[in-house]
């Protein structure tokens, strides 16, 4: 690679970690002690740049370490087999605020987000929302402001980023009431095996939804009319229900959903529904019934509650680890099921008196592991919709059945492919037997082992790697970390601050 060319590639790169920090040229030089002027010749290549001040940019950026090797990888070395200590503070929930970003698009006026989880899924749907003519603006590291158009330029769409995220299907709700014809690209996000949207379109049809499917979009057709009979969803969905509940909140009518998700972030987006004028009888019940209201303009704003999958990600570390450590915040209402296999598998623990979420709604604890010895469960483990056994939490329970003495049946029975990924956890020295695409067998104890690994296409089994790694003694690599960030803002970081020895690994290459 001759200077030129890898100035530029050096330059590009700290532009798109820069804007995925949210700052711009001049906050970066502020940090710095530049001017705006040398960012952003650095940037474009156009000033070389010494060792010195690649490192500075790293720190103030994101404490990452640039090495040769694939090109725009980010992966972790992970020094394994120590034990975390210390105290952890959950941050709000990715699933509530991509929804919250998509339920904005109903508002007219000014949405302000407390506390956004700042992650790869949260980019994608600003960089969609900014395509389309939706100015936005963090402050405060985590505080996001949405200010809507007068009319959205659905036809500047970016479909790159609309295709990289699955919560582009959540458009459909908040558009319909507002615009007779526009396109969806296909949904992405994890690969989790085929994931149909026809519960979307059924959902919706009552609300007047049409869709005709071409090559890689969905075409849509909107004819807004009051839903004749209650909506009765043909699966308890969390993006579906969420759907529904845009498309209800601004229709002028009454509408009833059954067969609802009354899951955390559904809840999340009744109260933010709620702080627009739509009223909402029912929630976190299966049956919702809205209040829609025809058009909303207000200046409002909502803080998320904190997420329960990254709760539940902290104590499996701490159980794959044997460590105790303190997880504050936890939302306990959507944790007790879970909490409760764990129990009844030998995990000791600590909580704390409750007291509310920034929402002054989703009650929260302080949980204290403890160093236990688990066993299997007796009965398999599986999935089921809210209050059953969280579906995104099933694969760290893979995890913690590989700590547990004896033999555990784990059934994800909704992706075809997510219990595939948890044989990768064989690299790393656990026995798990693949039954079919949907059912493991894990054998415990699991004596861990470092090991090299490619990191899954799909976030909780990527996750479940990496804690893993934290328990095998010696040096780990997981390369290709982009499933995680989509998740989880600063992870590494965080594991490190309670006494893991996690390095980020930035590839360059040709």
């Amino acid at each position: 690679m001759d200077s030129k060319n890898y100035a530029s590639k050096i330059g590009t790169l700290i532009q798109e970690t820069r804007q995925s920090r949210g700052m711009t040229q001049s906050e970066l030089a502020k940090e710095l002690g530049t001017s705006q002027s040398a960012i952003n010749r650095i940037e474009k290549g156009g000033q070389n740049i010494s060792l010195d001040m690649l490192g500075r940019i790293s720190d103030v950026l994101s404490s990452q370490i640039v090495s040769l090797s694939q090109p725009g990888s980010v992966n972790f070395r992970v020094e394994g087999g120590h034990k975390l200590s210390g105290r952890i503070t959950a941050k709000t929930s990715k699933n509530a605020a991509v929804a919250l970003l998509c339920a904005s698009l109903l508002n007219r006026g000014t949405t302000t987000l407390r506390s956004v989880a700042r992650i790869e899924e949260v980019n994608r749907i600003i960089e969609v929302l900014n395509s389309v003519g939706v100015k936005t603006r963090w402050f405060n590291d985590n505080d996001l402001e949405i200010t809507p158009p007068a009319k959205l330029k659905l036809e500047n769409m970016d479909v790159a980023a609309a295709k990289r995220t699955r919560s582009i299907i959540m458009f459909l709700g908040p558009l319909l009431n507002q615009y007779k014809q526009f396109d969806i690209p296909f949904a992405g996000g994890c690969s989790l095996g085929e994931r149909t949207v026809e519960p979307h379109l059924d959902g919706l049809k009552p609300f007047g939804l049409s869709v005709h499917t071409v090559t890689g979009k969905y075409q849509v057709t909107a004819t807004p009319v009051k839903p004749e009979h209650t909506i009765v969803l043909s699966e308890r969905g969390d993006t579906v229900t969420e759907n529904i509940l845009m498309a209800a909140a601004l229709s002028d009518h009454v509408t009833t959903i059954r067969n609802a998700s009354p899951n955390y972030m559904v809840q999340d987006l009744c109260f933010y529904l709620e702080k627009l004028g739509v009223k909402i009888e029912g929630i976190g019940s299966t049956t919702l019934v809205v209040h829609g209201v025809r058009d909303i303009n207000k200046n409002v704003e909502y803080a998320p509650a904190e997420d329960p999958i990254e709760v539940m990600s902290f104590i499996a570390a701490a159980i794959v680890t044997k460590s105790e450590i303190t997880i504050e915040r936890a939302p306990i209402e959507f944790l007790e099921i879970d909490l409760k296999f764990l129990e009844n598998m030998g995990f000791q623990y600590d909580i704390s008196d409750e007291y509310l979420a920034l929402n002054g709604r989703t009650r929260l604890v302080d949980i204290t592991t403890k160093v236990s010895t688990l066993v299997a469960s007796v009965d398999k483990i599986h999935p089921m919709p809210f209050p059953g056994l969280n579906i995104d939490n099933l694969p760290f329970f893979a995890l913690i059945a590989a700590t547990a003495k004896g033999r555990t049946l784990i059934h994800d029975w909704v992706y075809e492919n997510r219990a595939i990924y948890l044989t990768e956890l064989s690299k790393l020295n656990a026995k798990v037997e693949l039954v079919d695409p949907h059912r493991v067998y894990i054998e415990g104890t699991t004596r861990w082992k470092p090991a090299e690994i490619v990191t899954p296409p799909a976030l909780r089994p990527a996750v479940v790697i990496l804690l893993a790694m934290l328990a095998a003694p010696g040096v780990s690599t997981l390369r290709n970390i982009y499933s995680i960030n989509r998740g989880y803002e600063d992870l590494a970081r965080r594991l490190n601050s309670l006494g893991a020895k996690i390095t980020v690994i930035r590839d360059i290459t040709d």
